[in-house]
């Protein structure tokens, strides 16, 4: 997408834990000072003294089925976490102990619990050393992850692989490439009480996933805060996003196996001066996300906004937009390009779009003002409406209703099962599109450029030659320079290399 993208013929439109020692404790120890930057707020500020039961009931279930019942094994500095998940058993709990690691972790096994010990303020680091793709990949159902400090990897720090009922928390991530934490195809899932920063495409991506809630979270200095990509009933929360590109997005990619986003609750966050250099991917979707966007809804339905605090975003408070005015998507025929029943319930606006990009200011001369928007939409969509709207400055809106069929999500405490989701499994005959939806799919898009190529053009590369694809994905070499470099699948065996790329070499949309 190009770099205001995401408005593409708009101006078309316009004119026609605790200090001390810590382990498994549900208690918040972050250090602070060495999170931030600058003047930017500490994540001890944000995340001291915060426990389980700041969520009440929110994510209970989960967090008692994560509770393991097995044996503690564990991990001292010079030794591979790795080796302890390859001893470890269903139920078990490793625990790392503070120190230096640099390695990648995969989990393919169910009911593990990866908890670090922080002791008197020093954190198990797992560290890429800019050399490494993925800190900790698991695929094993009932995974937890917590109190890891995680950095300087090239792909990603936290990445599920087809994996339900997760809980990730009170880690802290810098710098680890494309993603920071990075659920794809899971259900129901917990992700809260993390801080990360310098995320080069999502530092929160919550990607074709069902039942997660999202909350309690520090995001800054990243393209996008937290993104809700092809996903449903998430709830997103209680979260601090600031500094980044853009800071929270809910949108459908095309040429995804999961062709829809509806039923997203964003609320109660602090999305403040989202003004961060937009340093994406050239061509990625998410570097079309103009710099200074507080919230960014694109092609996603049934999508509450309530209660945020949204200010200093210079660009725009919450932008709504349909498929057609977002440049680099390639149409879906499966998925539904409009956004619907949008509802903008009562939030906090103030000082946004004091600096707009050309598009948006074509549209304020459209509609003869000069005051920055809280509130821009652009295309078509239906049934959407804004309280308040008469108090605040908005765009494009005229069509949305005053009222609401709902004033206020206060009765909905949480989108997660109230019992855990049923374990997915590759042992079917479908392992390959399971694996291709769980792994592969959150990188490539059939037919649409993402952080990887199209689907379509792997398929032209690679006719007839499946066996090529399981061979390169096990050691994979760059090879275009306007592509990032593919992460290694090598902790795949044989038979499921072969199966996706079987897989992938056949699929059609």
């Amino acid at each position: 997408m190009s770099k205001v993208g995401i408005f593409a013929g708009v101006v078309a439109v316009a004119v026609a834990a605790a200090t001390g020692y810590t382990i498994a404790k549900q208690q918040s120890s972050f250090s602070g000072s060495s999170v931030g930057a600058g003047n930017t707020p500490s994540a001890e500020a944000t995340l001291s003294g915060m426990n389980a039961k700041a969520t009440g009931n929110t994510g209970a279930a989960l967090l008692a089925a994560a509770s393991s019942a097995g044996k503690v094994i564990m991990v001292k500095p010079g030794s591979l976490i790795q080796d302890a998940v390859n001893q470890a058993k269903a139920g078990d709990t490793i625990q790392v102990l503070p120190g230096t690691y640099s390695e990648t972790v995969y989990i393919d096994k169910d009911n593990i619990s990866l908890i670090g010990v922080i002791k008197e303020g020093v954190w198990p680091v797992l560290d890429g050393l800019g050399k490494l793709n993925d800190a900790v990949l698991y695929s094993g159902n009932g995974i937890r992850i917590e109190n890891l400090k995680i950095v300087k990897y090239k792909g990603n720090a936290i990445m599920g692989q087809a994996g339900n009922n997760f809980v990730i928390r009170h880690n802290w991530i810098v710098d680890t490439g494309v993603y920071g934490i990075f659920p794809q195809l899971g259900q129901n899932g917990l992700i809260e009480y993390n801080v990360l920063s310098g995320i080069e495409d999502a530092a929160i991506y919550v990607g074709m996933s069902d039942n997660v809630h999202v909350a309690h979270n520090e995001v800054f200095a990243s393209v996008a805060g937290i993104e809700i990509e092809n996903s449903r009933h998430a709830i997103v929360e209680n979260n601090m996003v600031y500094d980044n590109a853009g800071g929270i997005l809910t949108f459908i990619t095309p040429g995804l196996p999961i062709k829809s986003t509806f039923d997203v609750i964003i609320r109660n966050n602090f999305i403040v001066g989202n003004n961060h250099k937009n340093f994406g991917a050239v061509g990625s979707i998410v570097s079309g996300v103009p710099s200074g966007t507080g919230v960014l809804v694109m092609a996603a339905d049934d999508v509450v906004i309530e209660n945020n605090i949204i200010r200093d975003n210079k660009n725009a408070g919450i932008i709504v937009t349909d498929h057609k005015n977002a440049s680099n998507i390639s149409p879906d025929p499966e998925s539904d390009p409009n956004p619907d029943r949008v509802s903008i319930l009562r939030n906090n606006f103030s000082n946004n779009g004091y600096e707009p990009i050309p598009e948006v200011k074509a549209l304020m001369v459209a509609s003869l003002t000069r005051q920055g928007p809280d509130v821009v939409a652009v295309g078509a969509g239906t049934g959407s409406c804004m309280l308040d709207r008469a108090a605040h400055a908005t765009l494009g809106i005229g069509s949305w209703s005053n009222t609401c069929a709902k004033n206020t999500t206060a009765d909905i405490a949480t989108l997660l099962l109230d019992k855990p989701a049923p374990p997915r499994s590759t042992e079917t005959a479908d392992k390959g599109k399971v694996l291709y939806n769980g792994i592969c799919a959150g990188c490539h898009a059939y037919n649409a450029r993402m952080i990887g190529p199209p689907t379509q053009i792997i398929q032209a590369m690679y006719a007839g030659n499946a066996q090529g694809i399981a061979e390169y994905i096990a050691k994979p070499v760059k090879k275009r320079d306007d592509f990032p470099p593919m992460p290694t699948q090598a902790h795949l065996n044989p038979e499921m290399r072969r199966a996706v790329a079987d897989y992938m070499l056949s699929v059609k949309k």
